[in-house]
């Protein structure tokens, strides 16, 4: 949502919260800015906004008013008493919780959001960060590029589309999804849901995602059958055991000693960068994306010259490192804690 649509949608809010009789549509358009002089663009653009209020949550209430100054014409409201938030009272064992989720989210794409909800609940007299709390510090760390579009949909409901690399595969497929929740398993983050494609349940790994996930019906549209545990389907689906596979690379001579240790067959290389002296060496591995990280410390002391998606992973894993997505590469290997998003 961008800031100008943003603004002009609280600022409806206040404008209909701090009335008490209904307003016009022409009352609203006088006093809320960010609407167009045109009649035709502001009738469109206020019933955009209306839908918006409402699949939102907020009790858009329509009426009139005879005595408020509108006559018979249709007005529009919002109830205080039907907006506002009950009181709310935490035992100190759920505000140690609420604290530890927000250090859960700390690094990740809802940080900011859950650090509004922690400084709101403190604002109204709620301590949410009890000292019993303190020393525990849990972090969830979503470095893929896909994780807010899917977390948006799932909690939307809303199918998606995205383009997918299959394990050991270098080209992508259109993949279309009904998205059910996000899990996070041994380091990694997948997306459960109902293959349109397919036609049947499927588990999604989010690095294979290439690309921009979109949007792919309208929300509400997606709904989670009963009894399904998407942390299940993810846990019992897991990765397919590969098969041990070689990998080529080429190592500065004098540097790279992990892979070196890990390496055989190491001789001198005969067609390698023209920056100095190069070793060609043979690595057995499984799993591309987990692989890629670990080479791609090495940066420019090791080159994957095959397989392909092994190649293509470390490129990308650079890429990201130096674009500012990911920081640091880290070495393969659990580095979140499991977890779930779920849709409703």
């Amino acid at each position: 949502m961008s800031r100008r649509k943003t603004e002009r949608l609280l600022n409806l809010v206040v404008c209909l919260l701090a009335t008490r009789r209904y307003l016009t549509a022409e009352q609203i358009r006088r006093a809320v800015p960010g609407y167009p002089e045109s009649d035709e663009a502001f009738k469109r653009m206020f019933e955009r906004d209306k839908e918006e209020l409402r699949e939102l949550g907020v009790p858009l209430e329509v009426g009139s008013d005879q005595l408020g100054g509108g006559g018979e014409e249709i007005g529009y409201r919002i109830p205080p008493q039907d907006y506002e938030l009950p009181d709310i009272h935490l035992t100190p064992d759920e505000a140690a919780v609420l604290g530890l989720a927000a250090r859960v989210w700390q690094r990740a794409s809802m940080a900011e959001a859950a650090s509004g909800a922690l400084l709101k609940l403190r604002a109204a007299g709620v301590e949410t960060d009890a000292p019993s709390a303190v020393g525990i510090e849990p972090r969830v760390n979503t470095q893929d590029p896909a994780f807010p579009a899917l977390w948006e949909a799932v909690r939307d409901g809303r199918p998606v589309a995205f383009d997918y690399r299959g394990i050991g595969r270098t080209s992508v497929a259109r993949r279309h999804l009904e998205p059910w929740g996000v899990v996070s398993r041994r380091g990694r983050w997948y997306v459960v849901g109902f293959d349109r494609d397919r036609g049947e349940q499927r588990v999604f790994r989010l690095s294979r995602i290439a690309g921009e996930v979109a949007a792919d019906g309208p929300a509400g549209s997606v709904t989670v059958p009963d009894g399904v545990d998407v942390r299940r389907i993810a846990f019992d689906w897991g990765d397919p055991v590969s098969e041990p596979r070689p990998a080529t690379v080429l190592l500065r001579a004098g540097a790279a000693q992990g892979p070196r240790r890990w390496a055989r067959d190491v001789r001198p290389a005969q067609d390698g960068p023209a920056d100095g002296e190069w070793d060609e060496a043979t690595l057995t591995f499984r799993d591309a994306d987990r692989f890629a990280p670990y080479l791609a410390r090495f940066a420019d002391d090791v080159v994957v010259v095959d397989p392909p998606d092994l190649r293509e992973a470390v490129i990308q894993h650079l890429k990201s490192v130096l674009a500012g997505a990911h920081g640091p590469a880290e070495p393969a290997g659990p580095a979140e804690p499991e977890g779930t998003v779920q849709g409703r």
